[in-house]
């Protein structure tokens, strides 16, 4: 009932933009930005089930409509998210990118070395020289401090 639900506003939507660039004529409403903000992660991820994902991309005009606002307000990312439908099918996996995994490593690295950065800078981690000297200089456990309490 979900999907029937979603491909039916999936439909209307279709219906209601038509051949117009944007919902309201020839600039974007905030209309556009909600709706794109929904149809264009729908467009671009990779899901488990892509039943509604393959009606979306049969509705071109809606996928015109991504393309375009993609293309206008994010010029680098703004490639082609739409193939042509054809009737064969899918293209897939075939054609993925084949630096994926130094590209997902290289993204991991950079935000640890960003949060990491931050703790530093922030004071939330600090390293401080422990010294070799007398046992009373040394930090309280967890277990004394309790027991003194």
């Amino acid at each position: 009932q979900l999907y029937r639900d979603a491909r039916e506003c999936l439909t209307l939507l279709s219906q209601r933009l038509g051949s117009q660039k944007f919902f309201f004529g020839d600039s974007p409403a905030s209309l556009d930005a909600f709706v794109f903000s929904r149809l264009a992660p729908l467009l671009k991820a990779k899901l488990p089930n892509g039943k509604l994902q393959q009606h979306l991309k049969s509705l071109q005009n809606l996928c015109n409509y991504c393309t375009s606002i993609l293309s206008l307000y994010f010029p680098w990312d703004g490639g082609e998210i739409c193939p042509p439908t054809s009737p064969t099918g899918s293209g897939g996996e075939a054609e993925e990118d084949p630096h994926k995994r130094r590209n997902q490593l290289l993204s991991v690295l950079v935000g640890l070395v960003a949060m990491l950065g931050y703790a530093f800078l922030s004071g939330i981690v600090s390293i401080q020289r422990g010294s070799a000297g007398p046992a009373s200089h040394q930090p309280i456990a967890m277990e004394e401090e309790e027991e003194e309490e």
